[in-house]
């Protein structure tokens, strides 16, 4: 199929692959382990185990790689699996920049594994040209971590303000592009190296599957095959029934990110207007600081995850999380259904997150209904602090 096609069109299709061996326009699953070896020549190249060799990666590996327009796509069997090997590719000593708030796993994983790996660190404020520039350890740093929106306060990041610094550098910019989707960002346009999915999330679109994705830029394919043997080696890879259904997820990737993103502005605008809210986090709005750096990388919306502050600090959040009746409390996003979670509670004690923050996932509800949700729960918490049942 022509990749020049919309990204609407190669979701909705999956690339327009068809079996050979039926003609089935629905992918075939393909559980086996072991491959037939040809006893005339052991030596002969192709299939061999299922690590590495499964049939059932090839069109979703295929899918996310047209979608982000890279050299090659890599399943594993979470997104930190995925992550993770980014940097079990580094040396000892080797210097890598992060963001001071991003995705808690991974700031846990490197203040443990990383550190006992001989990694180095940096944690930057803002992940801005500037503040990058000024961590750079010229020589050391290796990658630089990028989340835009970033998880869970959804700041902005230039993607190609701090690519061109890191370059100039010699180092790679890998980015989390699990919440923009390429249906919304395709940070391989702006300057980035490497892109990374927890394919849990908006990929699969449904909560029942853990995978993850590394895709790598035309003209860092040393990468791809480095990350492909710690793959193989490491053995974090997708069963081949997660691959398929996560194939099947992709089919809908552009209308459900496209759905959450329309909901998500408008419950944003609402909340932007509650008396209980003390801040709305979410790039849409134009009174975001870096709404304008937003509308020029992500294109048809600004996701369906956004986070609100609440007066009253964390006891009145938590009530408003308690309160809802639609929204579902739980952790995770990116599925049908709309969840609400108190982030910080769930992070461990040195969380930078506020606690007085609620972090929403747009699913695909009624938008009325859910606006209608949030404002009870709002109003139910606003009338037990105004009959001093609660202290604002």
């Amino acid at each position: 199929m022509n990749k020049k096609l919309h990204p609407e069109t190669l979701a909705a299709t999956g690339l327009g692959w068809i079996d050979p061996e039926t003609d089935a326009m629905a992918a075939p699953l393909r559980p086996s382990t072991s491959f037939l070896r040809d006893p005339t020549d052991l030596d002969r190249t192709g299939r061999m185990f299922t690590r590495d060799d499964n049939p059932t990666f090839a069109q979703p590996e295929a899918l996310i790689n047209a979608l982000e327009g890279g050299a090659g796509c890599l399943l594993f069997a979470s997104g930190m699996a995925a992550i993770t090997s980014v940097f079990q590719r580094l040396a000892p000593g080797d210097h890598v920049i992060l963001p001071k708030l991003v995705y808690s796993g991974l700031r846990d994983w490197m203040n443990t594994h990383g550190l006992r790996w001989g990694l180095e660190v940096t944690y930057v404020d803002a992940c801005t040209a500037a503040g990058v520039g000024a961590a750079i350890q010229q020589g050391k740093t290796k990658v630089i971590w990028l989340e835009t929106p970033s998880n869970p306060t959804w700041a902005i990041t230039d993607i190609a303000e701090v690519s061109a610094v890191a370059h100039a550098a010699g180092a790679l910019v890998a980015i989390d592009n699990t919440v923009a989707t390429p249906i919304l960002t395709r940070p391989f346009e702006h300057g980035a190296d490497i892109i990374l999915h927890s394919c849990s999330k908006y990929m699969n679109g449904h909560g029942d599957l853990i995978g993850g994705a590394v895709v790598v830029a035309e003209g860092h394919e040393d990468v791809l095959v480095d990350i492909q043997n710690i793959r193989n080696e490491y053995g974090g890879v997708l069963g081949s029934f997660e691959a398929w259904l996560l194939l099947r997820g992709m089919r809908t990737l552009a209308v459900r990110v496209k759905t959450a993103s329309t909901s998500a502005l408008r419950i944003a605008q609402f909340l932007d207007g509650c008396d209980l809210v003390d801040q709305v986090l979410y790039a849409g709005l134009e009174t975001h600081p870096n709404h304008n750096v937003a509308a020029r990388q992500m294109q048809g919306g600004f996701g369906g995850m956004l986070s609100f502050r609440v007066k009253g600090g964390e006891d009145a959040a938590k009530l408003i999380a308690s309160e809802v009746q639609v929204f579902r409390q739980a952790i995770s996003f990116g599925s049908t259904e709309s969840v609400i979670e108190h982030r910080a509670g769930m992070e461990k004690p040195d969380s930078p997150t506020p606690r007085d923050m609620l972090r929403v996932s747009v699913g695909l509800e009624n938008t009325d209904d859910l606006i209608a949700d949030l404002r009870q729960a709002i109003d139910a918490v606003q009338r037990e602090i105004s009959t001093g049942h609660r202290n604002a």
